[in-house]
């Protein structure tokens, strides 16, 4: 887990940012951010529009000259303010899957998918063999002579996809690739990026703000907020372990807690809330002023109100979501949520009891 603002890179990393700034006039979009990037893995940034990550990707890609910074691939370094360096975009060998494709309506799948081996100046017969090898492993290759206007929007993003295999570019950047598709299509079509990656080998960063779409494809999640990253991670650790609230409530739900105290009793540390509520504690000293507890819905338990140390509550609603029901339940220390799967029949109106481990309240910054 790491935040975003630091001053040196892992020099082992496959691509890195060091110090990175842009500004549009007087606003400045990304703020000295400092991250580094693995070799042959799917690093996902996240985030809400305007965060800046598709800035990020576009200044990585040299579509976007950074005001100030560097910008490391592969070791070389592509953009830096002083000494002025500059690479361009045709040089950094990166490939770019556009939220639009960008695919050309006049031409068929084949002749899109060997324009970067054109413009390398390949040799006809090697670029019959290697699109059909890039169109055989997108599952396209029956549709190499027909219009791209004839494709659904799935089949178009494979068009995008094949183009970066068959440029062979250690480094391919997706932009909102399947914010187009049903979400059915965008199910599949993550599989289809992630099998791809693992096969291929090569190193991807990947931009959405779903963190559905981030959880499911990343080896590491990069959650950007107002021009900076506030926390880096393997999904799991992001999400187990939020540092703040808003890493907390962007992936997935939580519950948090602002006012208690913390306390020891003959049964070892605890936190007091209102209503004479008690939970376990796992921390020995009491947290930093301003802190937050944060519980996610399905590390409650529900057992019965008459059980001992029962935190006791009222079902307020429930909502039925196939393998798990979800639940509203009000409680003396505010409203909170619970996630219980297998559920038994509840109705709104019955009470209920709660129950938490301590190793599941996590602490979280102001």
């Amino acid at each position: 887990m790491a935040a975003g603002n630091r001053d040196q890179v892992n020099p082992t990393a496959f691509v890195a940012i060091q110090n990175l700034d842009k500004s549009f006039g007087n606003q400045k979009i990304l703020k000295s951010i400092t991250e580094s990037f693995a070799e042959a893995k799917i690093s996902v940034l996240l985030g809400p529009s305007g965060c800046g990550k598709t800035t990020t990707l576009r200044c990585i890609a040299g579509l976007e000259r950074p005001s100030a910074g560097r910008v490391l691939l592969a070791g070389r370094t592509v953009y830096q303010d002083a000494p002025p360096i500059w690479v361009p975009p045709e040089r950094r060998q990166v490939s770019m899957v556009f939220q639009s494709y960008a695919i050309w309506p006049h031409m068929t799948v084949s002749e899109n998918v060997s324009l970067p081996l054109r413009a390398a100046g390949v040799p006809a017969s090697k670029r019959v063999r290697d699109v059909g090898a890039a169109l055989e492993m997108v599952g396209l290759h029956a549709f190499a002579d027909r219009s791209v206007t004839q494709l659904s929007g799935g089949q178009q993003q494979r068009v995008a996809l094949a183009r970066c295999i068959v440029s062979e570019s250690p480094v391919i950047l997706m932009d909102e690739p399947l914010s187009n598709l049903d979400a059915k299509l965008r199910v599949a079509m993550r599989i289809e990026i992630r099998q791809l990656q693992r096969r291929l080998g090569r190193t991807i960063l990947f931009v959405t703000h779903d963190q559905e779409e981030a959880m499911s494809i990343a080896d590491r999640v990069y959650l950007y907020s107002e021009g900076t990253v506030i926390q880096n991670g393997p999904p799991k650790e992001l999400y187990d372990n939020p540092a703040t609230r808003y890493t907390a409530e962007f992936l997935g739900r939580a519950n948090i807690i602002s006012v208690f105290e913390w306390g020891m009793s003959q049964h070892g540390p605890e936190f007091r809330l209102p209503g004479g509520v008690v939970l376990p504690a796992a921390v020995d000293a009491p947290p930093a002023a301003g802190s937050m507890l944060c519980i996610r819905p399905e590390k409650w338990r529900l057992i019965s109100p008459q059980a001992p140390g029962a935190i006791l509550g009222r079902i307020s609603d429930t909502t039925f979501v196939g393998d798990r029901t979800e639940y509203g339940i009000d409680t003396s220390f505010g409203h909170l949520i619970a996630v219980e799967l297998n559920a038994d029949v509840r109705e709104p109106g019955d009470n209920v009891g709660l129950a938490i481990a301590s190793r599941e309240i996590k602490i979280l910054a102001e």
